[in-house]
């Protein structure tokens, strides 16, 4: 069954067609026009109420139709989750820094929910798995704590507005657990820092970073603080660089975003599937609202490589590998079919979302549907696809399963 699906227009979404979002919509619904100073940031496939996806042939929601036809989810995701599709898949083009912030663990989200639930409008987790769709920049996860201590002793500017008995006990720690607590305290300081302290050290460090050689200026990050500058001028988030892994991914290449772990897209599109959920903790490089005390206090501060934070699928056949989470809500199936070939999809017990991100040809499970860039399709549980390429081209999709 076909889905017209819902685009979000915030702001940091890359504008017009340049937006792999705005692209794929397009040409999945030729009807629609799409407006070149207008972003095109996300497009949301699933049940969601922010954006809930619509049956084209049948004219209602994926929700209402699931209510009278539970054998759609199967008995597995039934028993674990009910009737419903429990997971969220996206594609997201981005033009400029989304908020650092994290996503709290499932009972967090439940406390959140029940304390602040103008805040925090539902109950569930968000654990997300992003696949870059193109060259993809994003921080990621705290830095090995010696890069950390590196660049404290090497910015004076960071240095001079963090309290200098926090600074020397981190700059002073050994061991893990003890580098964890230091950590904390230094970063929740800078992110509570005067936000006059924080306008003034920036300006002074991308005006000495501006005159230093080109060696220098890579080594301390000057171009990437300069562009988060001067989309967020004077946010304490531009120091965020000095503390988390940067991260460039090629296309194919993933990260798995587990609870409490700190993030922030910077720019590309990618494919992204996340729990059935909403919930954002945002602290800096934002318009949004910030809580900057429950995501410092809910963090993981333990230091990652950059190599530790790309998730790496595993082959199913010749034409699909799967990246698969340590959670039950999805696991994402990338399926790539060649010009003279067929593939029948892998019965899944779980219903699926999938969209076709290029090539062209026809998709049948009983009655064939034109596969081409933008096409969405919701798959019963425990059926299978019939993919088939055009002469000449091929087909690339993205699935999304429970992980069950």
């Amino acid at each position: 069954m076909e889905l017209q699906c819902k685009v979000q227009n915030y702001e940091w979404g890359k504008l017009g067609s340049e937006s792999k979002v705005a692209q794929l919509f397009s040409n999945g619904s030729p009807n629609v026009t799409i407006d070149p100073e207008k972003p095109y940031a996300e497009l949301w496939m699933g049940t969601h109420p922010n954006g809930p996806s619509l049956i084209i042939e049948r004219g209602i929601l994926l929700s209402e139709y699931l209510k009278d036809n539970h054998d759609a989810v199967g008995p597995d995701v039934n028993r674990k989750f009910g009737i419903t599709v429990p997971f969220l898949l996206k594609v997201l083009s981005i033009r400029k820094a989304l908020s650092i912030q994290a996503h709290p663990a499932k009972d967090h989200a439940e406390e959140l929910n029940r304390l602040y639930p103008d805040m925090y409008k539902d109950p569930n987790h968000k654990p997300e798995l992003a696949i870059a769709l193109t060259p993809f920049e994003a921080l990621c996860g705290f830095r090995p704590v010696n890069q950390i201590k590196k660049f404290l002793q090497d910015l004076p500017e960071l240095a001079q507005i963090l309290p200098e008995k926090s600074l020397n006990a981190f700059l002073n720690s050994e061991g893990t657990e003890n580098s964890e607590k230091e950590l904390k305290l230094v970063f929740h300081s800078l992110m509570t820092c005067d936000k006059q302290n924080i306008t003034m050290s920036l300006q002074s460090l991308l005006s000495r970073l501006e005159k230093e050689d080109s060696s220098t200026q890579i080594l301390l990050q000057y171009q990437l603080v300069q562009r988060l500058h001067k989309d967020f001028p004077g946010d304490v988030g531009c120091w965020a660089p000095y503390f988390m892994n940067y991260l460039k991914l090629s296309p194919g290449q993933a990260i798995f975003l587990k609870p409490n772990l700190p993030h922030a897209y910077i720019s590309g599109d990618c494919v992204e599937c996340m729990a059935c959920s909403d919930n954002v903790v945002r602290a800096g490089l934002t318009p949004k609202h910030i809580d900057v005390l429950t995501l410092v206090d809910m963090l993981d501060y333990k230091s990652y490589t950059n190599e530790e934070m790309l998730f790496t699928p595993q082959l199913e056949d010749e034409n699909s590998c799967i990246w698969r989470p340590p959670v039950p809500d999805f696991a994402v199936v990338r399926i790539k079919v060649q010009s003279g070939d067929s593939y029948n999809t892998i019965v899944r017990p779980s219903p699926s979302v999938i969209i076709i991100t290029s090539g062209s040809g026809h998709a049948c499970d009983t009655e064939p549907v034109q596969a081409r860039p933008g096409v969405v399709l919701f798959l019963k549980a425990s059926r299978q696809l019939t993919i088939t390429p055009d002469e000449g081209s091929h087909i690339e999709a993205y699935q999304a399963i429970c992980n069950v």
